[in-house]
């Protein structure tokens, strides 16, 4: 009976998030046209989080004390489901764009909002002239203000435990010299998995971690490799302890954090 209640419930739900998207992401795109979107930051933000209330999903923000808000950042983040952007742009309090996979830009209003905000496209080949392209976007974005998100796994994880991280932003990094910030994505994959239907009863708390100051580190081949593990570690351990909870709640304890809540 649960079951048959849940998948209505997702129905119903998908029903009216989407509704919203495609209404409120049209109007956003329009308005893109005559207006620049860092001046609608606040519209877009509201229009975010609604996506995640009517799809049944509360929303925790949890900011360490080393966290800068005011410093133009690469956000280093998991990557759990589609839900996954309008997350960071409604946890994140800078004007954040994000790499996005140049097919997403031929999806119908989702595509034409992403161009039209600004994410910096990338191509699915590696060749050297694309990593090149993606450097001089990525700086150039940067440049300007804007704070950027990285999903590193490159894809959705599976089992809700953070796979490993690529090497490309990593290997950016000496060229670029901006900060990065570790943030956890805790509680996503219990609301909407990769290729499911359901949309369970959730609370989503994002962690923003720290801001590492690259600046000053010699980022060899060896010293990012390394880099890339630390991150990895400091976004998985939120993830890792709540999911281990709740397999032997008795046995394990949650990460705790200090910080303000969104």
């Amino acid at each position: 009976m649960k079951k048959i209640y849940l998948h209505i419930r997702s129905l119903v739900l998908w029903v009216i998030s989407s509704v919203h998207f495609f209404i409120g992401g049209a109007l956003l795109v329009l308005l893109a046209i005559f207006i620049d979107p860092r001046k609608t930051d606040v519209l877009q933000r509201t229009f975010a989080r609604n996506i995640l209330r009517l799809a049944g999903a509360r929303l925790e923000v949890r900011y360490a004390p080393g966290f800068d808000r005011k410093r133009t950042s690469i956000f280093i983040s998991n990557h759990v489901n589609i839900f996954d952007p309008f997350v960071v742009y409604s946890s994140v309090p800078q004007f954040v764009r994000g790499w996005e996979l140049e097919d997403h830009f031929r999806v119908p209003v989702y595509g034409w909002m992403m161009k039209r905000f600004g994410n910096v496209p990338v191509s699915s080949r590696r060749t050297a002239a694309d990593l090149k392209n993606l450097l001089r976007r990525t700086k150039a974005a940067l440049d300007d203000g804007v704070s950027l998100v990285v999903f590193a796994e490159g894809g959705r994880t599976i089992d809700g435990r953070v796979r490993p991280f690529q090497d490309g932003i990593f290997r950016m990094l000496r060229q670029l010299q901006y900060p990065i910030v570790p943030m956890s994505i805790v509680g996503a994959f219990e609301f909407h998995r990769k290729g499911g239907r359901v949309l369970y009863p959730s609370k989503i708390v994002v962690y923003l971690h720290d801001t590492i100051d690259v600046g000053g580190m010699a980022l060899d081949k060896e010293a990012a490799e390394t880099l890339r593990d630390k991150v990895h570690s400091i976004v998985s351990a939120p993830i890792d302890a709540a999911m281990n909870m709740r397999q032997s709640p008795e046995e394990n304890a949650p990460v705790s954090m200090h910080g303000d809540l969104a």
